[in-house]
């Protein structure tokens, strides 16, 4: 099974990102999983704070998928995957589609403030562009639900 991969975050795009590889995957029998990236350097304080900050990350990130999973589900019929890894986000964007062959496709958002496509966007579908093992689809951020539809 193909597996379109999506990064989520806080950002408002990722919601796009998310529709999209939701309805790709519906429309093509694949699947989802969702990645999302806990930095590390929020954590270099005391060991015992470091670990609460984590599993609150964690429990935030689980809260947000939740909701995530529940639309997909109602929506398009897809039980996405939730992969949780610690690091640079880029870095474990990589290291995930190199560690899962079944995922044909990278799903992102781009970012909608006008001061370029976001720092995520630049790096896997920029500069690192030419070695990515799989395509980059880029979601523009102002896109509506409407046009998402149109175009999967």
């Amino acid at each position: 099974m193909r597996k379109f991969l999506v990064v989520l975050d806080d950002s408002p795009e990722c919601v796009n990102a998310i529709r999209f590889a939701a309805m790709r995957a519906c429309k093509t029998g694949g699947g989802v999983q969702i990645l999302s990236v806990i930095q590390p350097e929020e954590f270099q304080h005391w060991m015992g704070v470091g670990n609460l900050m984590r599993a609150e990350a964690r429990e935030k990130i689980e809260e947000r998928f939740a909701f995530f999973r529940e639309k997909m589900m109602e929506n398009e019929g897809i039980t996405p995957e939730l992969i949780i890894r610690e690091g640079e986000t880029a870095k474990e964007v990589l290291d995930q589609i190199k560690s899962d062959p079944e995922i044909g496709v990278l799903v992102l958002a781009a970012g909608t403030q006008g001061d370029g496509p976001g720092p995520l966007v630049s790096q896997l579908a920029g500069r690192m562009a030419a070695n990515m093992p799989v395509p980059v689809t880029v979601v523009p951020g102002e896109m509506t639900l409407e046009q998402i539809r149109a175009v999967c």
